[in-house]
């Protein structure tokens, strides 16, 4: 197979949503039949865009422009779902850039199986989302969307550890904390697809939660620094406000983040009793 880094950049260079997921499940399925061979294919290094490809539509806008909907009605639904299609389609481009723009960073195989992985399980859940979509007479691109999901990702394009810090660490536990409450919403609507597509989401997210927590260690490690402080300034640096309560603390832990990681960047403090 072609070098790793490469099959990357040809994902992220590829714009229609379907297409893009298609051949990220084409190039993980290839990844792993090497993996299980025993084989080791060449990661290699790649030139990948600043922002990935995206298609016509959905329109992008300023984070304060998108339309807000209450999730009561089946428009405000549809209108949920299209937001969680396109953090998906996000995170797939994420975990192949990651892959792409740091092949210089000696890392472990270990590290491309896991984010191989994870790019494959959000390709999964873009279009576990966008059948949904379909199913309820609507699909990705039909409405607006957040432009800056990629700030964190042009911010982080020289800082590996910066990268799993604000990305996994942040971003996608947040996705931990919030994925319940989505799901309540629609068991109480009876939209049983969406139902199953969201707990899906919410059980491989731990993963990738916890990949990041593991690899940025890793890393800490490596250069003989302290993981929670090295964390706590990253995320300073890199993100911009504070962390928001309520927090997910027990499948936070279970994907390697305790509470003194997070807490002290919350806008509110933990009350402790006693």
């Amino acid at each position: 197979m072609r070098p790793l880094a490469e099959l990357a950049t040809e994902v992220l260079t590829t714009a229609d949503g379907r297409e893009k997921t298609a051949l990220s499940r084409r190039h993980a399925a290839a990844w792993f039949e090497a993996r299980d061979l025993g084989e080791m294919p060449v990661v290699g290094t790649a030139r990948p865009p600043l922002r990935p490809a995206r298609p016509a539509r959905p329109e992008l806008l300023d984070p304060r422009d998108v339309p807000r909907r209450k999730p009561g009605s089946e428009t405000g639904r549809i209108a949920l779902l299209h937001a969680v299609a396109h953090i998906e389609l996000n995170a797939v481009d994420l975990h192949w850039d990651i892959i792409a723009r740091f092949g210089h960073v000696p890392m472990p195989p270990g590290f491309y199986d896991d984010w191989v992985k994870a790019a494959d399980e959000e390709s999964k859940h873009f279009n576990l989302v966008s059948d949904c979509l379909e199913e309820l007479g609507s699909h990705y691109g039909a409405l607006p969307a957040h432009a800056g999901m990629w700030r964190a990702a042009e911010d982080t394009a020289g800082d590996l550890m910066g990268r799993l810090a604000v990305v996994p660490m942040v971003l996608e536990a947040r996705g931990l904390d919030v994925t319940p409450g989505m799901i309540e919403i629609f068991k109480t609507a009876k939209v049983d697809h969406a139902v199953a597509a969201l707990n899906t989401i919410y059980a491989e997210e731990v993963g990738h939660v916890a990949y990041g927590s593991k690899w940025f260690h890793f890393l800490c490690g490596r250069e003989n620094k302290d993981p929670k402080e090295v964390f706590h300034d990253l995320v300073r640096h890199y993100f911009h406000g504070a962390l928001k309560p309520p927090f997910n603390e027990e499948k936070r832990a279970e994907a390697g983040l305790p509470p003194d990681f997070y807490w002290p960047l919350a806008e509110e403090p933990p009350i402790r009793k006693g």
